[in-house]
């Protein structure tokens, strides 16, 4: 074998062990950026896990789990097809958009907490973009179950659509200082990660119900009578893991904000955080400080969300309707 040959080898096995190492750096960081996306995106995640069941209801129960797939499938194509592009050829075009699309996300993220916090005490304000409620009985009354079916797929994935925005805006943020083929690899993972993760997490809900009702009927008492809890107690659950989904919300959009501004060179609001956090933690240890960051984060988030509310109802929503308004009579 000819020296020239035996170099040419080696040099292909020392780019093989590079392209090794940089897949196994790849990997790592990709793990890492993903834990973080995972993370900050907790209250997406809870709130499209105890929302979504809702789409299900009054359908058969052989059909729940084919529209608990559907949607998923939707949600895959959101992701994958159009809102993980379009990141990455925004972060490559014009990579300073990010952080303040991240911050109008944060403030997206408060004004759905304030929403829900609104609605429990019997206040109104402008609508949510994200609607809570599937489809309306009148919208359905005159179709057959197929058509119901999917028209409510069809709502569920709109709904989907703001929530997935949210997640791959979060996730673009963390990695958006890696190469953008690394980029792409973990909105891709996220993306995947997020729909298996929420819409398990969803056919899981799903068919407890099921799972009750079969364990009420069997003949031994305690499995009866476990099967009934599970029944009885699944509002309840769901009703729970709406209001941690509504305390992430909002303690995620302030968090998102306070180091958005940070980022934006006012330090001042996470300083105190981190100062008041610490103090916490000096009396009640990690959790405590954990707590307090969380609590103080959840306020802001709390007062950004009404404030948003406020400008949608008295300014934006008036102004738009006004100019909808002038655009019908100039056309008519």
């Amino acid at each position: 074998m000819s020296t020239g040959l035996i170099a040419l080898l080696d040099d292909i096995a020392a780019i093989a062990k590079l392209a090794a190492a940089s897949l196994d750096d790849a990997a790592a960081q990709a793990a890492k950026a993903s834990s973080k996306a995972v993370s900050k995106a907790a209250g997406i995640v809870i709130d499209d896990a105890a929302v979504t069941p809702r789409y299900v209801v009054g359908f058969a129960a052989q059909r729940e789990l084919s529209i608990v797939g559907q949607i998923a499938w939707g949600s895959l194509k959101n992701k994958l097809l159009i809102l993980m592009p379009c990141a990455l050829v925004l972060n490559f075009l014009w990579p300073s958009i990010i952080n303040p699309l991240l911050m109008v996300g944060g403030a997206f993220l408060c004004f759905e907490g304030w929403h829900k916090v609104a609605g429990m005490m019997g206040l109104t304000g402008a609508e949510s973009p994200v609607a809570e409620e599937a489809v309306s009985d009148s919208a359905e009354q005159n179709l057959n179950s197929k058509d119901r079916e999917e028209l409510r797929v069809r709502s569920a994935v709109r709904t989907d659509f703001i929530l997935s925005a949210e997640i791959m805006a979060i996730t673009l943020a963390t990695v958006a200082a890696y190469p953008q083929w690394l980029q792409g690899a973990v909105l891709g993972a996220v993306g995947l990660g997020m729909t298996f993760l929420v819409y398990g997490a969803v056919a899981i809900i799903v068919k407890l119900d099921d799972f009750g009702a079969f364990l009420a009927r069997q003949k031994n008492g305690p499995t009866r009578m476990f099967g009934r809890y599970i029944v009885k107690g699944m509002p309840f659950f769901l009703e729970g893991l709406s209001f941690v989904g509504m305390i992430a919300m909002l303690w995620v959009g302030g968090g998102i904000l306070v180091h958005g501004l940070h980022a934006m060179g006012m330090h001042s609001p996470e300083v105190w955080i981190n100062e008041f956090g610490s103090s916490a933690g000096t009396i009640a240890g990690s959790v405590g400080e954990w707590l307090a960051k969380v609590t103080i984060a959840a306020l802001i988030g709390l007062a950004v969300g009404a404030l948003v509310d406020l400008l949608l109802t008295k300014l934006f929503n008036p102004a738009f309707r006004v100019l909808k308004r002038m655009g019908r009579g100039a056309f008519s």
